[in-house]
């Protein structure tokens, strides 16, 4: 029997706050887990080491993740049994309104997640259908297991309205036993900027639990097409502009920026490339007249 407990908290005022939150709907629960659960789940975090830490340019990174948290055993193979419970899902799916919510046993993209200083992730919206079983994405559940973080260290998980320009920002510290669930959908922009360690902690850590929970079925007016993880590029600082004398940090600062540019452009291509060898495989083994024509229009579309 699971020992994992969730803490006491008003369900229905949750889900008012998360309902009426913006720039998309969220909320944010401070305690989620009970002391007893929390003190386990920091003690038995997994060491970086453990997990992959091989971004989705298939680079090593600074970003390590354990997908399947039962292999941990102890309380993560615990915790994976209790948000598996019907009641569990259907306490998330009260507070958000969203009904049948399934639990992903695979734990793509999720589980333990440790993120070191230099790491940081830019504005995106996920991946919003199950690569295996097609399921629609729905929620994001983290909860982050840093027992002090200051503002000054970066790292906060910061919410979109719109990451190419103006428009509201919410910025949520990672906090120990801190929860913030948010919707999925083709405007749920979220990211956060680099952790900074400070001197005096340079082994400083993010530490976190993603879970992501889906439905077989979406509202219409949110369906759209299958997609990967879609990034929008930060812009560069503001003073770089026409007369600025570059310094040793805008130099790093501009080599990271067109690093992540060129690894998001090859990760596209080679998503086009996927595509256009198994159009080619459906035309050679049907040599169907229709195949053609839905070649077109697929990389037409692609294409923009």
């Amino acid at each position: 029997m699971s020992k994992v407990a969730i803490g006491r908290f008003d369900v229905q005022q949750a889900a008012a706050r998360f309902a009426s939150a913006r720039p998309f709907r969220h909320v944010v629960i401070d305690n989620f887990f009970d002391a007893a659960t929390l003190h386990r789940l920091i003690a038995q975090f997994p060491p970086f080491e453990r997990g992959s830490a091989r971004n989705e340019a298939g680079l090593l990174g600074r970003k390590s993740v354990v997908e399947r948290m039962a292999t941990l055993g102890g309380v993560y193979a615990e915790l994976d049994q209790h948000i598996q419970r019907r009641e569990f899902l259907d306490l998330i799916g009260t507070l958000t309104g969203i009904d049948d919510l399934r639990y992903d046993p695979h734990y793509f993209g999720g589980g333990t997640h440790e993120n070191l200083s230099g790491q940081e992730l830019d504005p995106h919206i996920d991946f919003n259908r199950h690569p295996i079983t097609g399921w629609h994405r729905r929620l994001n559940l983290i909860v982050y297991l840093n027992e002090h973080w200051d503002a000054s260290w970066g790292g906060a998980l910061d919410l979109h309205e719109n990451p190419r320009g103006d428009g509201a920002t919410v910025s949520i510290l990672p906090l120990a036993n801190r929860c913030v669930i948010f919707e999925t959908t083709e405007h749920s922009w979220h990211g956060f900027r680099p952790i900074v360690a400070p001197a005096d902690q340079p082994d400083l850590s993010r530490r976190s639990i993603a879970l992501y929970f889906y439905t077989t079925t979406r509202p219409t007016h949110e369906l759209a097409d299958p997609h990967s993880t879609v990034y929008v590029d930060r812009p560069l600082p503001p003073h770089f502009r026409a007369g600025h004398t570059l310094t040793v940090e805008d130099e790093r600062t501009l080599a990271v920026a067109i690093a992540r540019r060129d690894q998001h452009i090859q990760r596209l291509y080679a998503d086009a490339m996927r595509l256009e060898t198994r159009l080619a495989d459906w035309q050679a083994r049907w040599g169907a007249t229709s195949l053609v024509r839905l070649k077109r229009r697929v990389l037409a579309w692609w294409r923009g």
